[in-house]
């Protein structure tokens, strides 16, 4: 037997990969089970991105191989999308590297600048694949808290306790996911600051702007950012395109230029009707946020019965695709969740995936119908005695 790569050691296969076959073994015996654990969005994209990546079909080169940067149209349609949303302005040519997803850009940023024995600061709570990656590089991963009683910021006199002498980058993802909390331009601007400090460079993950949010921001609307930081961003939230795999990562055209080593040994470019696609979507007004998330905030009205239902607690000025709630006291988290599995057929995600710091808590993800939510809502009303 060939033995797997050290740097596997240390890893876990993702969560949802490893429970989703449990899920489907239940679903498989005939189990109702109903799934409100998974961020993928169940709304349509756009009709008319729909219509351009149709369209596209007729371009002479649609099936060649494409820039690894992306157009020229996609590019610039970043660019306008910053400065529209975010008051920040971008230079096609060389601050915007478009990606097959932001998912892909944490393994690509990972590679391009962390050696092995470097230092990573990593949320806890936060996403899993920040650890993954980072160890998956063979560098060192270093959690830095988050606690709801600092509505999830980073501490950053606790974390200049620590020796920052190996930390070499920042993971940071605001609105933040599990949670849905916000950082103002002022907690952003002493991250800027402290990253300075340090010679730390900061990744801010940001696809959750415009869900069920007014006010999207980002972290380069901070003077001096650019200098010492990179945002992540993605369509697969805001525009239900989970699945077409486009994303972006923009700041400082020699950080994205030392990206784009890795990139280009690791794809042949996006296919290019899936960038017209994309190209549309970036082109599409407020109206298109506010229909959205008019739909999602009745979801949202719904899983505060859901949890109201299972004697939890929530922060209803958080916005977000996900509902963060903390469990009765002495509740575990896992336990909690499995219960609810196993005796009702409702899949929830335990808050210890995304570190010890969600012991405690649950998540539910705002993708499903009404209908759905109203069925979980019958189901966990008569389970409460039972949790």
């Amino acid at each position: 037997m060939i033995q797997k790569a050290d740097r596997l050691n240390e890893v876990k296969e993702y969560y949802f990969s490893k429970k989703l076959r449990e899920v489907a073994a239940l679903k498989n015996e005939g189990r109702p089970i109903i799934n409100i654990a998974i961020g993928s969005p169940d709304l349509a994209p756009p009709l008319n991105v729909i219509e351009a990546v149709n369209n596209a079909m007729q371009i002479p080169n649609v099936h060649q191989y494409q820039s690894y940067q992306g157009i020229p149209e996609l590019r610039e349609g970043i660019g306008k999308f910053y400065k529209d949303y975010y008051q920040v302005d971008l230079n096609p040519n060389n601050e915007i590297l478009p990606l097959m997803g932001s998912k892909e850009g944490i393994m690509h940023i990972s590679m391009a600048f962390l050696n092995k024995g470097d230092q990573v600061l990593i949320p806890n709570p936060g996403y899993p694949t920040y650890a993954s990656v980072t160890k998956l590089v063979q560098a060192e991963p270093i959690l830095y808290n988050l606690k709801e009683a600092t509505n999830w910021l980073p501490n950053l006199e606790e974390i200049e306790n620590q020796d920052l002498s190996k930390v070499k980058m920042m993971w940071i993802n605001y609105p933040h996911m599990p949670t849905g909390a916000e950082a103002t331009k002022e907690h952003f601007k002493k991250l800027i600051d402290f990253a300075k400090k340090y010679n730390i460079l900061i990744v801010n993950d940001n696809p959750y702007s415009f869900i069920l949010n007014d006010s999207p921001t980002s972290l380069l609307a901070v003077e001096g950012a650019k200098e010492v930081a990179v945002e992540l961003n993605s369509l697969s939230k805001s525009f239900n395109m989970a699945g077409w795999r486009v994303g972006m990562v923009v700041g400082n055209s020699k950080i994205l230029k030392t990206i784009l080593q890795v990139k280009s040994n690791m794809d042949s470019g996006m296919f290019l009707g899936i960038q017209k696609g994309a190209v549309e979507a970036l082109n599409l007004t407020k109206d298109w946020f506010e229909k959205q998330n008019k739909i999602y905030k009745k979801r949202q009205a719904l899983v505060w019965k859901i949890f109201d239902a299972l004697d939890c607690s929530y922060n209803k000025n958080i916005g977000g695709l996900f509902v963060w709630a903390k469990l009765p006291k002495g509740e575990s988290a896992e336990q909690f969740t499995d219960t609810l599995l196993y005796e009702k057929d409702v899949f929830i995600t335990p808050g210890t995936v995304f570190g010890s710091n969600g012991e405690g808590y649950i998540r539910a993800s705002l993708c499903v119908s009404e209908e759905v939510f109203k069925e979980v809502l019958e189901r966990v009303t008569t389970v409460k005695s039972k949790l």
